[in-house]
């Protein structure tokens, strides 16, 4: 999923408040409270320096280390349980999943065309601190990430052999195929076309909308409203002073597993990709033990820029990151089949907007693998990222409007990701039905991408850049990744003291690893599932918050 630059990037604005947030500028409709950012905290020093917040953290601390030991004790027993879990989730709650995700992009698309689009985040007078150029590449990159790494082979290979494959049913009448739609059953062209539309379907509008609700709900009320950086501040419009209270501590701990499980799933799907890829060119087998001392040295490493304080390095090493996955999008599109690619964009894109509404649909589907499988557990895992994103895309775009915000996050990053998903999917299926190469088509979902490396000029040189992109996204998700969950859990400081990140840092390693033991993928996919449906129920109500807290607003 999405990787999240440095947190290294508000620049200093006047009359800033003490913790960080700056003041509306101009005319804002701040909301007057008593509570103090921090009041509830326990601080001091101990063994070393504490700012928790008592209740937020000590839960989700308490949870999250009893869950580390329990996955660990009963590695053989937590297999089952946790498939069951992803499977029961899926099956029965994908229609709520894949609403909910439809009523984001409504109200995306709503605020967009209405005269509530004309607020300003930050205040009316407020002007944006980046240039659109610096801005839209801060876009993309938290749009960048492991998953577009992991799945931008694997997904549109998947889906198209899926719809060739055609419609399988079973005894019980049910469809055992994991095509989406109606399939292809044997017809190639119509088969890319299905498959490209189902994975520019999960990386396009939908989950851009979801980033988009949750980061404007931030911006609103933190630069507009005169709040704390914190979910919890979203729904002071429909709780009132009580949003200090439980009902505040009940949505900030939800936030906090939400993030902690999204980014734990990442960075298992990261360790499991990195080591099929160490395999692939060193031959060093891809056991747990390989994708263990991966998740400690790469975690090792996050550590280090988290102690040392390296906001500059970290965003030094996201830049170095962003230009390799540039450069590896380029050679694709140069040394692949540069016309094909240019065309199928527009083609992919035509295709896209012509399934989508089938694709959306939430009830009555008869591709039940791939609307449960895949898109169910897609919406969840955006939404377990949700906070954490968004928290970034907030920081970052105060001064627009709301209707430029939306209109660029909804569409920038999803244009990057189908040409993304073009470039990759696309040569690797070009490979298969011009070249006759079966390789990326029959290997593990991991190796896929390396598969369809090793048929282009210069394949140990992309293999590798491929593996350091996995491993930097990594370092730089779980840097950023503990400083959302630090924010949340001190209270909504943003400067509470290192030890409580390097607490985080370690705690997102632990469990990554623990999961990859206790059950694989379908453990970090159960994680993500469960964490999702929860939060999906907060940012639903908070959709109210926001239509509340823009009427309220200047415009």
């Amino acid at each position: 999923m999405g990787n999240v630059p440095s947190h290294d990037t508000s620049p200093p604005s006047a009359a800033e408040t003490h913790e960080g947030i700056p003041a509306p500028t101009g005319e804002a409709n701040l909301i007057d409270t008593d509570y103090v950012i921090g009041q509830d905290n326990i601080k001091g020093q101990f063994v070393f320096a504490l700012d928790i917040h008592g209740k937020v953290f000590t839960i989700s601390a308490l949870v999250a280390v009893i869950f580390v030991i329990l996955a660990l004790a009963l590695q053989n027993q937590i297999e089952p349980l946790f498939s069951g879990v992803r499977d029961w989730l899926t099956h029965h709650m994908a229609w709520f999943f894949i609403g909910a995700a439809n009523v984001f992009v409504l109200l995306c698309l709503g605020l967009i065309l209405s005269p509530l689009g004309k607020v300003r985040i930050g205040g009316k007078d407020a002007t944006p601190d980046y240039t659109y150029m610096g801005w839209f590449s801060m876009l993309f990159a938290a749009g960048m990430g492991i998953g577009l790494m992991f799945y931008g082979v694997s997904e549109p290979m998947s889906h198209y052999s899926a719809a060739m494959g055609g419609i399988t049913v079973g005894e019980d009448g049910v469809r055992t195929d994991w095509a989406p739609l109606g399939g292809a059953a044997g017809n190639a062209e119509e088969a890319v076309r299905l498959g490209m539309a189902a994975t520019i379907f999960h990386w396009g509008l939908h989950p851009w909308a979801i980033y988009a609700i949750v980061a404007l709900a931030l911006a609103l009320f933190s630069f507009n409203k005169g709040l704390p950086l914190s979910i919890r501040s979203i729904f002071y419009p429909i709780l009132g002073e009580r949003v200090w209270g439980w009902p505040g501590h009940v949505v900030d701990i939800l936030a906090v597993f939400a993030t902690l499980f999204g980014l734990v799933t990442s960075l298992g799907l990261g360790a499991e990709q990195a080591a099929a890829g160490v395999e692939y060119l060193f031959g060093i087998p891809a056991t747990d033990t390989t994708k263990v001392l991966l998740i400690v040295a790469i975690t090792l490493i996050a550590l280090a820029s988290v102690v040392a304080g390296l906001d500059k390095g970290v965003k030094r090493l996201s830049e170095i990151n962003m230009g390799l996955a540039m450069a590896l999008l380029l050679f694709i599109i140069i040394a692949g089949p540069t016309l094909v690619i240019f065309t199928d964009f527009f083609k992919n894109l035509g295709a896209y907007l012509q399934y989508l509404p089938a694709l959306a649909n939430p009830i009555g589907r008869e591709d039940v693998n791939f609307s449960q499988g895949w898109t169910a557990f897609y919406w969840a895992w955006w939404i377990s990222w949700s906070p954490f994103v968004g928290m970034f895309i907030a920081r970052v775009s105060r001064g627009r409007s709301v209707r430029e915000f939306l209109v660029a996050v909804l569409l920038v990053p999803s244009l990057v990701s189908v040409l993304w998903m073009t470039a990759f999917g696309g040569t690797a299926i070009n490979q298969l039905l011009v070249d006759g190469f079966t390789g990326a088509q029959e290997a593990g979902l991991e190796l896929k991408l390396f598969s369809m490396l090793g048929e282009m000029p210069l394949t140990g040189i992309t293999s590798f850049i491929g593996i350091v992109l996995v491993v930097v996204f990594f370092i730089t998700s779980s840097d950023s990744g503990s400083l959302v969950i630090d924010t949340i859990t001190a209270g909504g400081k943003v400067n509470a003291p290192v030890p409580q990140r390097v607490f985080w840092a370690s705690i997102e390693g632990v469990i990554a690893i623990a999961l990859l033991l206790g059950g694989g993928l379908v453990a970090l996919q159960a994680m993500a599932v469960s964490t999702g449906l929860p939060f999906t129920i907060v940012l639903l109500v908070g959709c109210i918050s926001i239509v509340k807290g823009l009427m309220s607003e200047p415009r």
